[in-house]
């Protein structure tokens, strides 16, 4: 299975056979389809998701899982991001504000750096921290957008924990970052908003690695 966000709508490509034993929230508009093979047909609902927002949640299954992600991946051009999920010796962690959504530090890798490297850098170019301490890795996320030249992209983010110490924040201005605050993650969940999904993802995933680590 492959998840992805197109315009914060949640497409998910998955085998036929899995399909069927796929369960979602009451609630949730889901639109569901088999793939006849036709890169038109992957076109259609691609543009659909980033015209409206009508639905949740689209679902596209295929016998051959391998060639429904192949042809899916091959209208986008791949950029790898990385970022983190910081938290401070209060227990708050850090999130930011920008372009309408409350999300959380990540960026490009450049070249010749690794992704745990490029998360880092990132974090502390876009929010004014001096320094701050990996912990380990909690997810991967996927998203899509368009460049300024109109080509699709699918940003793939890996993310990692990290701690750091309460320090004022520096908003990156030029990463278009209006704010930068530590917030207790109760006080996030329950009056911050909009908040991007796989930024919700993020912190679920990360969630069950704690609560998973306490049970051991």
């Amino acid at each position: 299975m492959y998840k992805i966000y197109i315009n914060e709508v949640q497409c998910i490509l998955i085998s036929s056979k899995e399909y069927e034993k796929l369960k979602f929230d009451t609630g949730q508009r889901i639109l569901s389809g088999m793939y006849m093979g036709k890169l038109k047909q992957l076109l259609t609902y691609i543009d659909m998701c980033e015209k409206q927002s009508k639905i949740d949640v689209l679902v596209i299954h295929y016998s051959d899982f391998d060639k429904l992600y192949k042809d899916f991946t091959s209208l986008y051009k791949i950029q790898i991001a990385a970022g983190g999920l910081i938290r401070n010796e209060l227990d708050q962690y850090l999130f930011i504000f920008r372009r309408g959504f409350w999300d959380l530090p990540k960026g490009k890798v450049e070249k010749n750096e690794t992704k745990r490297e490029g998360a880092i850098r990132e974090v502390i170019e876009e929010t004014g921290l001096q320094s701050v301490n990996l912990l380990y890795k909690i997810c991967i996320t996927h998203h899509t957008f368009k460049n300024k030249q109109g080509v699709r992209i699918i940003k793939t983010s890996h993310w990692y924990m990290m701690s750091s110490v309460n320090k004022t924040l520096i908003p990156q201005a030029e990463e278009d970052i209006e704010k930068a605050e530590w917030i207790m993650l109760s006080d996030f969940l329950t009056t911050y908003t909009p908040v991007y999904k796989n930024i919700l993802d993020v912190i679920n995933a990360n969630n069950e690695i704690m609560s998973s680590d306490a049970k051991n």
